[in-house]
């Protein structure tokens, strides 16, 4: 609650003025009297004074000729024929509008309005290429109008003047590479395993994920380093990647030096160390764009769960028994099957895999959409020789729906051709049909070669809620070997491995089908392949049904697996987790809102045709004024000699980072695991910590405004300093940045709470907001002799870097922020010397946890 403070205040009674009367009499005299004559419209200045006659007359000529408002510079929102532009600070000024009537019309350059789309080379009317202010008046049928209560300026110009832009699109000109920059990306894990019963032995596992860093005008360098400590105390560094990227904008395209893995809209994605030239479908508007994927699964116990994707453990948690969803992943390439391990508490080992890959290659008509790349080919696997290669692809949009596409593989010891045709099928979905060409050496064999044919479909029936998400079909015949494939036979011969098994048939679906209102969805998931010269078979079924109602929500899910091995390697070798087994769950949350606010209770079955039959009961929810305190608790019995089990999670996102911990027990161990990560962004003005960052960020910059929430940002907040970091923004869009007004301290005020931004990919944007921090006062002002200042007058404080002007009340009333605790104040309310006056004022000292509203009089001299 804001505390007052008073001095030399006198007190009214409240009362009806005789300012009040005597204008309801005007008006009510104006009402019955016809003019044969139109005046221009007046207001007697005078009337101002009824009630305090010796405050002086009040300077309105402003006013008279239709201004609504004083002219100056106002920060508004700018439309377009009703689209938003931007928001800047735009100078206002007195000038007869289309209609001949003057009014406060805006100060825009000729090339702003260009940017703004407007064909200004057609209307030399506006004025020079290079004037500051252009006439508006100069294209035939263009107003504008400033609503100063919603401080919007609404540009209206005829279709014709302004050039046809896609839906969503930003002009280039607007594009921020952002500030130079060191940052750091990092999550830190780990667990300790404790035995009980005499059962196994204690051991320790700790993991880190690390990408740091550096922003230096448009090149972006970034690494991805992980570190994996074992139970068995071996640590192991790894290098997933490293590059230097940076944007090439008059190609729409993205040019990357260092570690990457080409595209794999054509050919399967193959990790390289060189050098890439590829478009960036992001720099395009969504409306003219022709996918990271969920991973679900069933744990039957406390589980652990590790994914990798070409090699690499890009993700790794700790889920409770039950269905469980992932979605926050970062894939180190374009595509690559998910190998997902799930590590039971019993030591035994699910293994799903999870197809990862794009959707039907569609361009609109006359888009190209391209790569090029060379370099080494980079395994993961040190053994494999850096063999050199080169790849490039294209895509052309054709008249139609129809889409071309074609590219080409080449290394010394492989070559391959592939073409292929899409096409838009309107209600029908959309196609994609390819066949590649291949000719390959592997390593002490005869020179081969063959065909693999490939189909995939997508489709989204809103009348019956269907989405086939992935539905392919792939036959390679016997003598077709894919790149990876062949580039890996060429390694140290210690470590030479045969390719016994090649894929012959490959067949994926992912859909999921919405029933009929409050009915619930069904998801279904399926990828099964047939190798040569192998009896192997692998296959991998997911459904589920999800639904809810009046907040209680719950769901039914099966898996099946067979033949899944731990490793994925190819030599037959690897043991199998299960030679088939099929997984069931149940689950239903129930909302406690009634009793415990942000807080649900869960009921998980999970039985297993392998394994056991677990129960468990939890609680769940959120806490704290933001909900950034995720909390659970969770209690499980088990069959078949499993017995007891129970898990205590928390979660908490703060201003500096995420901090997560948890307990799980069974019958045999107890285990602890902790998690630390966030982001640290090293700029100009210091050093900032944050959440996990994405890939592009904003760095809010608010000096003094410390504690300030940032809208639709659980916990992120400004630090001590007032610097923020927004985690996730989207490149090459306009993204609000907004500051939440509610939590400002009570010695701050902000001249702006929103910003827009717009990034470029990898840019650190700044967002700056001008914070007044300083005393609130509501001071009376007096002249000399005791009268007070006109109303309307304006007041300013130089010592503000805002130009910002407070505007006098009644009885020369005026509420002023950020005021240093003495000072001088400019009063101004005419164009004559003997209209302005300056005021000297002291201030009683506060501090921020007492600061409230001081009530003074100021005398001006």
């Amino acid at each position: 609650m804001n505390n007052y403070t008073s001095r030399n205040v006198r007190g009214q009674s409240p009362r009806i003025s005789r300012l009040a009367y005597l204008i309801a009499a005007q008006l009510a005299l104006l009402g019955s009297i016809s003019f044969g004559a139109q005046a221009r419209d007046y207001f007697n200045p005078q009337m101002l004074e009824i009630d305090n006659p010796n405050q002086g007359s009040t300077d309105l000529t402003v006013f008279e000729d239709g201004a609504n408002q004083a002219p100056g510079t106002y920060r508004v929102d700018i439309y377009l024929n009703n689209e938003q532009q931007d928001t800047r600070d735009v100078e206002f000024r007195i000038q007869k509008d289309a209609s001949g009537k003057e009014s406060l019309q805006p100060c825009l350059s000729v090339a702003s309005l260009n940017a703004m789309g407007v064909k200004t080379d057609l209307f030399p009317g506006l004025g020079d290429a290079k004037a500051q202010c252009a006439n508006l008046s100069g294209i035939p049928q263009a107003s504008a109008e400033f609503r100063f209560s919603a401080q919007q300026l609404l540009l209206s110009i005829p279709q014709a003047a302004v050039s046809q832009k896609a839906r969503g699109y930003v002009p280039e000109s607007q594009w921020d590479d952002g500030i130079p920059v060191a940052l750091l990306n990092y999550n830190l894990s780990g667990a300790n395993n404790y035995a009980r019963n005499g059962e196994g032995r204690d051991d320790n596992s700790q993991y880190a994920n690390l990408r740091p860093g550096i922003n230096v005008g448009s090149w972006r360098l970034r690494n991805y380093t992980t570190y994996n400590r074992d139970s068995n105390g071996q640590g192991k560094w790894d290098t997933v990647y490293t590059y230097a990227q940076r944007d090439i904008i008059a190609l729409k395209s993205r040019m990357t030096l260092g570690d990457s893995s080409s595209p794999s809209d054509i050919f399967d994605s193959v990790p390289f160390r060189g050098a890439q030239l590829a478009s960036d479908d992001d720099m395009v508007p969504d409306s003219l764009k022709g996918y990271a994927p969920i991973v679900r699964g069933i744990a039957r116990t406390n589980a652990q769960v590790i994914i990798r994707q070409n090699g690499y453990v890009i993700y790794q948690s700790y889920v409770a028994p039950g269905a469980f969803e992932i979605n926050d992943m970062f894939p180190t390439g374009g595509s690559g099957d998910l190998y997902v391990t799930i590590k039971e508490a019993d030591g035994s080992e699910q293994l799903l895999v999870v197809p990862f890959a794009s959707l039907p290659v569609l361009q609109r008509e006359g888009r190209l959409k391209y790569s090029v790349t060379s370099g080494q080919y980079r395994s993961y696997d040190g053994s494999v020789e850096k063999n050199l290669f080169s790849q490039g692809t294209a895509i052309y949009g054709l008249s139609n729906g129809f889409t071309a596409y074609g590219g080409g593989q080449f290394a010394s010891k492989y070559q391959s051709l592939a073409l292929g045709l899409g096409k838009n099928l309107g209600d029908f979905g959309a196609i994609s049909t390819d066949v590649t060409q291949a000719w390959s050496t592997m390593e002490d064999q005869p020179k081969d070669n063959g065909q693999s044919w490939r189909i995939r479909y997508s489709k989204n029936i809103v009348q019956t809620g269907t989405n086939f998400a992935i539905a392919g079909y792939r036959y390679s015949t016997d003598g077709y070997y894919s790149l990876q494939e062949v580039l890996d036979t060429y390694r140290d011969h210690q470590n030479y491995q045969p390719l016994n098994e090649r894929k012959r048939n490959r067949t994926e679906l992912t859909m999921t089908q919405n029933l009929w209102e409050g009915a619930g969805a069904l998801s279904l998931s399926l990828i099964a392949e047939d190798y040569w010269n192998s009896d192997r078979k692998m296959r991998s079924i997911g459904g589920g049904y999800n639904n809810s109602w009046k907040g209680i929500s719950y769901g039914l899910n099966y898996t099946y697996n067979e033949n899944s091995t731990a490793n994925g390697s190819n030599d037959g070798s690897s043991s199998r987790v299960y030679d088939r087994d099929q997984v069931f769950s149940f689950n239903i949350s129930v909302p406690l809102d009634r009793w415990l606010s942000n807080t649900y209770a869960s009921y998980n079955l999970n039985t297993s045709k392998n394994g056991n039959t677990t129960n468990s009961v939890g609680l769940n929810g959120t806490a704290l004024a933001d909900k950034n305190l995720s909390w659970g608790v969770q209690e499980g019995y088990g069959s078949q000699g499993v017995g007891n089990s129970g898990s205590l999670t928390a979660d908490y996102k703060g201003t500096y980072a995420e901090v997560n911990a948890g307990y799980a027990y069974d019958r045999n161990s107890q285990r602890l695991n902790y998690g630390l990560q966030g982001g640290i962004v090293a700029h100009q003005d210091g050093v900032t910590f944050g959440q996990p960052l994405g890939e592009t960020i904003a760095l809010v910059k608010a000096p003094g405004a410390n504690g300030v929430g940032i809208t639709n940002q659980s916990g992120v907040k400004t630090d001590w300093r007032g610097y923020a970091i927004v985690p996730y923004t989207s490149p090459y869009r306009k993204n609000q940045v907004q500051l939440n007004p509610e939590t400002l301290p009570d010695n701050v005020d902000l001249t702006l709470t929103t910003q827009n931004v717009v990034p470029t990919r990898g840019a650190v944007v700044r967002a700056n907001f001008e914070a007044n921090v300083g005393q609130r006062v509501l001071m009376t002002l007096l002249r000399t002799g005791g009268a007070p200042i006109p109303f309307g007058a304006t007041v300013s404080d130089a010592a503000q870097k805002t130009a910002q002007g407070f505007i006098v009340g009644d009885n020369g009333q005026v509420y002023l922020t950020g005021l240093a605790d003495s000072g001088t104040l400019n009063v101004k309310w005419g164009g004559g010397a003997d209209q302005q006056c300056q005021v000297s004022y002291s201030l009683v000292k506060q501090t921020t946890e007492n600061a409230g509203v001081q009530t003074v009089n100021g005398q001006c001299r």
